[in-house]
C-alpha cells in the first residue's frame, strides 16, 4: 500500500489537467464537426460562419479549462469534457432544425434558435467559473439548508402566480418577467438538492431506525414518515396544479435516492414505491391530463389524429425506425416534422439522422457523468459532500431516463428536457452550475490532505514498541 496523504484508500490523486484538455479538443471536435457536416449535408458546403462559432465554441470551453486548473485543480478530469461534446451536438442538432424550420417556412431566421441557445450557453458558462471563484468550498452550502429549501419552494409556486405564471403545453411551470421566460423549477432543483443532503446530514440517525419488520425488511418508523409524506405531497401539488409529470417524478425520486443513500434502508425504498403508485394510480383516475399521457402511450396509433394527441411521439418512433442502425445523415431526415423536435424531443431527431449508434453514445455520455458524479460522492470525506454529489448524480440519472424513456415510448411521456441537448435557456444553465459544483465537491474530495505532523511525530508513528507485561 502507498503511503496516504489523507486522499482515499492510500492513493493520491493526480491532477490530470492535461488528459482533461486532451479529451477537451476531441469534445471540441465532436461539437465544430456537427456544425459543418449540418452545412455539408444540408446545403452542400461549410457554414460561412464555421470560424466564427468554432472560435467562440472554442474559447468558452478552453476558458472553463483554464479556470479550472487555477481554481480547481484536482477535479474531475472527465465531466467537463463529456458536458463539452453533448452541448456542442445539441447546437449542430438545433442548427440542423432551424434550416429546416427556414425551409418550410415556418421560422424566418436561419439559425435563429442555434443562436439564442450558443448566447445561453454563454451565461451558463459564465455561470460555471463564477460559482468555482464564489464558492471555494461545498461545505459552505450545509448553512443554507433551510434557507434553500424555503427558496426551492417559493420558485416552484411562482407560477401559479397570477401576472407572471403561464400555461404552455398544459404545463404551468414557466414565468414571463418582461421579454423573458424561466422555469423556476430548473433552479429549484439545485436547491432541492442542498436542502436534502442538508437535513438528511443532520437527521439521518433517526431516519435509519427500524421500525416493524415485515418480509425480512425492516420498514421504517410511523414517526419518521414525516418528510417522505411532506414530499410526496408536494410532488402531488407540482402534479395537479401545475400538470407537470416530469418535475414531479424528478423532485419525489431525487428525495427518495437521497434518503435511502443518507440511511441504507431498504424499506424506505418500499414506502416510497408504494406512496409512489398510489400517488400514479389516483393522478391517472381523477387528472384528464394524467390519463390522456397514459392512454396515449398505451393506444398510440388510437390518437394519431387526434388533438391533443400522439402525433408526436409516433413521429418520432417513424423517424428513429427510419434512421435505423447507424442514420442517414444529417439533412437525409425529416426530424422537424416532430413537433418541438429541437427541444423535448431531440434525442429523435438525433436517432433519425445519425442512427441508433448515435443515440447509444448520447446515453453514454450522460452515464458517464453519473459515474462521475457518484465516484466524487464516494471518494468526499464530509457526509454533506456525498449526499449532495449523489443528490446532483440523481438529477441527471432521472431526467435522462424519463425523457429518452417517454420519447422511445418505454413511458408516458413527461416534458422534461434533455441535459445539454435540448433548447432550453433554463435548464442549460442550471446544469452547467450543476456541473461547477459537481467539480467543486471532486477537486476537495481528490484534493491531499497536507500533512500536519511534525518530524518527532513521524518518527514515533514508525516505531514499534514491544511492551512485556510480568505478572
Amino acid at each position: 500500500m502507498p503511503q496516504s496523504n489523507g486522499s482515499f484508500l492510500g492513493f493520491v490523486h493526480r491532477r490530470r489537467r492535461g488528459a482533461e484538455l486532451f479529451l477537451l479538443i476531441l469534445a471540441l471536435f465532436v461539437g465544430i464537426g456537427a456544425y459543418a457536416a449540418v452545412g455539408l449535408g444540408v446545403q452542400g458546403e461549410v457554414p460561412a460562419d464555421i470560424v466564427g462559432y468554432g472560435g467562440w465554441l472554442a474559447l468558452l470551453v478552453i476558458g472553463c479549462h483554464v479556470v479550472v486548473r487555477f481554481v480547481a485543480p484536482y477535479a474531475d478530469p472527465v465531466l467537463l469534457p463529456v458536458v463539452a461534446a453533448l452541448n456542442g451536438l445539441g447546437l449542430a442538432v438545433i442548427h440542423r432544425l432551424d434550416l429546416a424550420y427556414a425551409a418550410d417556412g415556418s421560422d424566418a431566421t436561419p439559425s435563429g434558435f442555434a443562436r439564442q441557445q450558443l448566447i445561453w450557453m454563454t451565461l451558463g458558462v459564465l455561470l460555471f467559473i463564477g460559482t468555482l471563484f464564489a464558492l471555494r468550498d461545498h461545505r459552505v452550502l450545509q448553512r443554507f439548508t433551510y434557507t434553500s429549501g424555503l427558496a426551492a419552494i417559493v420558485l416552484l409556486l411562482l407560477p401559479m402566480l397570477p401576472g407572471i405564471g403561464a400555461t404552455i403545453n398544459g404545463a404551468r411551470i414557466w414565468i414571463h418577467l418582461g421579454p423573458f421566460s424561466f422555469q423556476p423549477g430548473e433552479v429549484a432543483k439545485v436547491l432541492l438538492v442542498i436542502a436534502f443532503a442538508g437535513y438528511l446530514v443532520l437527521h439521518r440517525e433517526a431516519l435509519a431506525l427500524a421500525g416493524r419488520r415485515v418480509l425480512f425488511v425492516d420498514l421504517p418508523r410511523g414517526r419518521d414518515l414525516g418528510p417522505i409524506l411532506a414530499m410526496w405531497l408536494i410532488s402531488l401539488g407540482i402534479l395537479v396544479f401545475q400538470h407537470d409529470l416530469g418535475s414531479s417524478l424528478l423532485f419525489f425520486g431525487l428525495f427518495l435516492i437521497a434518503l435511502y443513500v443518507a440511511t441504507e434502508r431498504p424499506g424506505w425504498l418500499i414506502v416510497g414505491g408504494g406512496l409512489f403508485l398510489i400517488g400514479a394510480l389516483a393522478a391517472y383516475k381523477l387528472i384528464s391530463h394524467v390519463t390522456l399521457r397514459v392512454d396515449v402511450w398505451l393506444h398510440p396509433m388510437t390518437y394519431y389524429d387526434k388533438s391533443p394527441g400522439s402525433f408526436q411521439p409516433v413521429e418520432a418512433m417513424f423517424g428513429m425506425g427510419w434512421g435505423g442502425l447507424i442514420g442517414r445523415g444529417f439533412g437525409g431526415g425529416s426530424p422537424e416534422r416532430v413537433p418541438y423536435a429541437n427541444s423535448d424531443f431531440i434525442i429523435s431527431s438525433i436517432g433519425e439522422e445519425l442512427g441508433l449508434t448515435a443515440v447509444i453514445a448520447v446515453i453514454l455520455l450522460y452515464g458517464l457523468i453519473v459515474e462521475r458524479a457518484l465516484r466524487a460522492a464516494l471518494v468526499c470525506r464530509d457526509g454533506f459532500g456525498k449526499l449532495m454529489a449523489t443528490g446532483l448524480a440523481a438529477i441527471f440519472a432521472l431526467q435522462v431516463f424519463v425523457v429518452i424513456g417517454g420519447v422511445t415510448s418505454l413511458i408516458p411521456l413527461t416534458g422534461l428536457t434533455t441535459p445539454f441537448l435540448s433548447y432550453g435557456g433554463s435548464s442549460l444553465v442550471a446544469n452547467w452550475v450543476i456541473i461547477a459544483l459537481l467539480l467543486r465537491i471532486s477537486d476537495q474530495a481528490r484534493r491531499p490532505i497536507p500533512d500536519l505532523s511534525g518530524p518527532d511525530e513521524s518518527a514515533d508513528s514508525e516505531t514499534t514498541q514491544v511492551v512485556k507485561l510480568t505478572p
